[in-house]
C-alpha cells in the first residue's frame, strides 16, 4: 500500500486565498451599500391622475376607491396591496414590493402603486456592474 503523498502549503495558495477574500469583500461590499438604499415615497396614481403620496419608511394603511375599493398598506419600506374587490385580483398577488421603480397594478380600478425617489443610480441589477 503506498502512502498518500505530503500536501504542502506554497506561496502560491496564499496568493489565491487572498485574491478569493478581496473578490469576496468587493461582492459583499457591494451588496451591502445596494441593500442600504431605501425607497423614499409611494405614489398612488389612478386614471394617470396622482391621488396620493406617502414616505415609504411609514405605517398606514388606506383605501383607493373607484370602479372597486384597494386597500393599499405601506410598512417600512415596503407596500402591498393587501385586499381588493376587483374581479382578478392581480393587485394582491403581486405581494410586497420594497425596490425603487418596482410597480403593483390594478387595471380594473385604474389603480398604479408606484415606489420613486431613493437612488440617484440608474436601475440595473448586481450582474450588470
Amino acid at each position: 500500500m503506498a502512502s498518500s503523498p505530503i500536501l504542502r502549503f506554497r506561496p502560491a495558495d496564499g496568493l489565491v486565498i487572498l485574491c478569493v477574500l478581496l473578490l469576496a469583500g468587493a461582492s459583499l461590499l457591494s451588496f451591502l451599500r445596494n441593500a442600504a438604499v431605501e425607497p423614499a415615497t409611494v405614489e398612488v396614481w389612478q386614471n394617470g391622475a396622482l391621488v396620493k403620496t406617502v414616505p415609504a419608511m411609514s405605517q398606514v394603511t388606506f383605501d383607493v376607491s373607484g370602479d372597486y375599493t384597494n386597500t393599499v398598506t405601506v410598512e417600512f419600506g415596503k407596500v402591498a396591496v393587501t385586499h381588493s374587490d376587483c374581479p382578478t385580483q392581480d393587485c394582491v398577488h403581486t405581494g410586497w414590493i420594497s425596490y425603487t421603480g418596482q410597480t403593483i397594478v390594478c387595471l380594473p380600478n385604474g389603480v398604479e402603486v408606484r415606489l420613486t425617489g431613493g437612488s440617484a443610480e440608474p436601475d440595473i441589477d448586481g450582474v450588470s456592474r
